[in-house]
């Protein structure tokens, strides 16, 4: 894989972004490989329903039709993910002062998967960082720092680079 050098001051040209963009997508199939590594059984839930888990632990606290609107499905749908979650034990349905309103959360032992499973996902990916140089694991946190920053601000820092990375030192 050849990765084009881009200059961030520099306007760039539609057939080097398109290069660019392939670079990247062959390095994040591999980077997805190595973070989605874990094996299959030692997960007790499929995709779908991990990322539900996933989206309430980013919530904290959910409702139904916030999780179904995220997960671009219908509330009926995503009611059925929740009842095999619940009965998994790994979420729970808390009751608001209007008992129409429902709110969704991790159980203790959704959190504890997702505690485990991400512990093994920075486990591999440690010993893939770990075989890289000091100065390649560097530019690679500032790059996937600047594409977050860029790709979660979006349109108004198009094309523009943030001057220094985020702060890496809270938790993900």
């Amino acid at each position: 894989m050849t990765v084009p050098h881009s200059d961030p001051a520099q306007p760039v040209e539609p057939d080097r972004l398109h290069r660019l963009a392939a670079a990247m997508d062959e390095a994040v199939g591999t980077l997805a490989a190595v973070w989605g590594g874990t094996p299959e059984a030692s997960v007790p839930v499929p995709a779908t329903q991990l990322r539900v888990l996933f989206i309430v632990e980013r919530h904290g606290s959910i409702n139904l039709s916030g999780l179904a609107a995220e997960l671009g499905a219908l509330p009926s749908s995503a009611s059925r993910l929740c009842d095999r979650l619940e009965a998994a034990g790994l979420l729970v349905r808390v009751p608001g002062r209007d008992r129409r309103v429902i709110s969704l959360r991790l159980s203790r032992d959704g959190t504890l998967l997702l505690d485990r499973l991400r512990e093994r996902r920075r486990a591999d990916l440690a010993g893939v960082l770990a075989r890289m140089s000091p100065s390649a694991r560097t530019a690679l946190l500032t790059g996937l720092l600047q594409f977050h920053t860029a790709a979660t601000e979006g349109k108004a820092t198009e094309g523009k680079a943030p001057d220094e990375p985020a702060d890496v030192s809270r938790p993900a």
